[in-house]
């Protein structure tokens, strides 16, 4: 199954609460008091996100961190490659060398190829994006209900 770590998932809610007022200062306390994460996870994640330069910060009595960037300019494929590195569904999609088989394998390729449609869309969401995702069209809403009718069965008699 394809799935992000609560750690990074964590970290996007934090960035997503930054980026509610990106140009101010946060302190890692304010931080864990609005997102109800345990101070030690919190300050992890900022000093990751730090280094990595999602973040900047600064220390003293005033200090704390900031994005680094708009939050139109922070992408999900940035947050997730900062806080788990790099994207690859497989062994062989994320780096060469790790698997015993690439050099003959019948499929590096595609699996490459999926790795890169999935890091292209995750590079096109961007923070504001997750934030304030686009209205659902009529035409999407009424699909979308389509798929919500109940199941019927019927018994069939031999």
């Amino acid at each position: 199954m394809l799935r992000i770590s609560k750690f990074t998932d964590y970290g996007t809610v934090i960035l997503a609460l930054m980026a509610h007022n990106p140009a101010s200062t946060h302190s890692a306390a304010s931080v864990t008091r609005q997102v109800g994460l345990p101070g030690s996870t919190v300050s992890k994640l900022l000093k990751m996100m730090s280094r990595s330069g999602l973040l900047t910060s600064c220390r003293g009595k005033q200090g704390g961190y900031t994005l680094a960037k708009a939050p139109q300019e922070i992408s999900l494929a940035e947050v997730i490659e900062a806080l788990e590195g790099p994207i690859g569904i497989t062994e062989c999609s994320r780096q060469n060398g790790l698997c015993q088989v690439e050099s003959h394998c019948a499929i590096r390729r595609q699996w490459q190829g999926v790795n890169g449609v999935i890091h292209n869309a995750l590079q096109q969401v961007s923070l504001a994006t997750l934030m304030h995702p686009p209205a659902v069209t009529e035409a999407e809403a009424i699909d979308t209900s389509a798929h919500k009718e109940p199941c019927t069965t019927q018994r069939i008699s031999v």
